[in-house]
């Protein structure tokens, strides 16, 4: 019930208690009924002044409940309106993607077409391509005819056998010059990779160059150095970056690491606890530490040695301790810093015959493989890394371009080929490089076979240490154009299926000999 109805409703109760108390009061004295009448005229007027307070605020809350109603209309107009909005901005995105689809149809269609067109026009080109070659084919065959008085069978023997040695000099032309082209523009060096990744982690040798035996007095120590729980034996590899190989081999353990200094510095450490007797994590850590500081010094006394040797002066102490660490590095069982210093005296020989700089061909020659001391560090070949070191130390920039080049063809300078040179004369001189000899012989014996397997092979002989197939083939069974397919064979059957080093030169020698009598 409203605040008006209620009002209403308590005047007229008002009125009628009044009517009712007259009626009732009839019989009072005049007194009596004024009062009665003064008491009904206060509860008529406090009705009224109620009635009219009941009235102003059905009024407010009238307006009140008119404001909100009108508040949540605009509030749901605008919210119609916002989606209305949205939803024609979707559509309009819609027509935009619909029109684009559109466009992107009508141009694949267009692509479509020309296409099409350019297909019918190259249908026809062949066509008209086919008929002219087998007119030409009649033609010749009439020729051929005419003029040998052959037959058509005979005939066409004889056109594919000269079609099929034209083919074979064509294909031998194109070989040729698609190789000599690759030869000047390509820049892959996956054949230097592979040999550089076999030359430094053969198998046949990763037992015999990445570890040292470590003799003991007795297998009782071999229990102190893994410790309780192993905590000896934890500790001397995190402190000297080594695997300890303790195993069933009487009164000796095995140190295994691919860094030379690392496992050098791990023997000493090992023979000076052994000797020392005191074996716990902390001794381990005093003792590694001791045993890299000597391992410095013998270094940087082994490269100021090989300095010396050469005459060379003012090399940066960096370079000189790098040249001490390639003592304890081999290649091919070869002392990489013998084989530096052989290297820098070769180049300086070489030098004195061409008058050029003695002192810097030395130099350039002593330095060449200094990479070798810090590649398992940095990312590239060691010819690379040893340019970047030597630049960074103060080297001219001759002699870093040397270093650099010195395994490559790439804009060689006269004293890069010089260095190159010598590096080839004592990587290739007799006894340089040993391995094993069953695996040697077996490794161009396998050369051999393989390259004697080909049809039209006379002779076949590896020479240069296995770096050079001789290939003796019959002169009237070989004919020069197929001398060099065969070579390019040779090869590619020796990349797919043998072992080797570097890389193999494949020489197919064809003589002719041509002899009479004088009477």
């Amino acid at each position: 019930m409203t605040p008006i109805y209620a009002a209403l409703a308590f005047v007229t109760g008002v009125v009628v208690s009044f009517l009712l108390m007259r009626v009732l009061g009839l019989g009072k004295s005049a007194s009596q009924q004024n009062a009665t009448e003064s008491e009904a005229q206060a509860i008529i007027d406090a009705a009224k002044a109620e009635a009219e307070e009941l009235k102003k605020s059905a009024q407010v809350e009238g307006k009140e409940v008119a404001r909100k109603i009108k508040s949540e209309a605009e509030e749901a107009t605008r919210a119609n309106k916002e989606q209305l909005a949205e939803q024609k901005s979707k559509l309009s995105e819609r027509e935009k993607d619909i029109e684009r689809q559109r466009k992107k149809s009508q141009k694949f269609e267009k692509d479509l077409e020309k296409r099409e067109r350019s297909i019918s026009g190259r249908e026809k080109n062949s066509e008209s391509m086919a008929a002219k070659a087998e007119k030409a084919l009649a033609d010749a065959k009439e020729q051929l005819e005419s003029v040998a008085n052959l037959s058509a069978d005979e005939a066409r023997k004889q056109l594919q056998s000269l079609m099929v040695e034209e083919a074979r000099k064509a294909a031998a032309d194109e070989v040729s010059a698609v190789q000599e082209e690759a030869e000047k523009l390509a820049a892959n060096k996956s054949k230097e990779i592979i040999s550089t990744a076999i030359q430094r982690y053969a198998s046949e040798f990763v037992a015999e160059r990445c570890t040292a035996i470590v003799p003991l007095p007795s297998d009782d120590l071999k229990g102190r150095l893994i410790g309780r729980e192993g905590r000896n034996i934890r500790a001397l590899e995190a402190a000297a970056g080594i695997d300890l190989i303790i195993d069933d081999t009487s009164e000796a353990i095995t140190v295994s690491c691919f860094n030379p200094v690392r496992r050098e510095i791990a023997r000493i450490a090992v023979g000076k606890l052994v000797a020392d007797g005191r074996i716990h994590p902390t001794r381990i850590e005093e003792v590694v530490a001791a045993s890299e500081k000597e391992i410095e010094v013998l270094c940087k006394e082994a490269g100021e040695q090989a300095v010396f040797d050469l005459g060379l002066h003012r090399i940066h102490p960096e370079l000189v301790l790098h040249l001490g660490r390639l003592k304890l590095r081999t290649s091919y069982a070869s002392n990489v810093l013998d084989h530096s210093v052989e290297v820098g005296f070769l180049a300086g020989l070489l030098a004195a015959e061409l008058g050029i700089s003695v002192k810097t061909a030395r130099r350039a020659g002593l330095l060449h493989d200094i990479g070798k001391a810090v590649d398992h560090q940095l990312e590239g070949d060691h010819a690379a890394v040893g340019a970047q070191l030597a630049r960074k130390h103060g080297e001219a920039p001759r002699v870093c371009e040397a270093i650099s080049n010195h395994h490559s063809s790439a804009s060689k300078t006269v004293l890069a080929n010089l260095v190159d040179a010598a590096n080839l004369l004592s990587s290739a001189r007799p006894g340089a490089r040993r391995e094993v000899l069953a695996s040697y012989i077996k490794r161009l014996e396998d050369l051999e076979e393989k390259a004697a397997n080909f049809a039209g092979v006379e002779k076949v002989f590896a020479v240069q240490a296995g770096r050079e197939v001789r290939v003796m083939v019959h002169n009237n069974k070989i004919s020069d154009a197929e001398s060099k397919l065969l070579s390019r064979d040779i090869a590619k059957k020796l990349e797919q299926e043998a072992t080797y080093a570097g890389q193999v030169r494949v020489v197919v020698i064809r003589e002719t000999r041509a002899s009479d009598y004088a009477q």
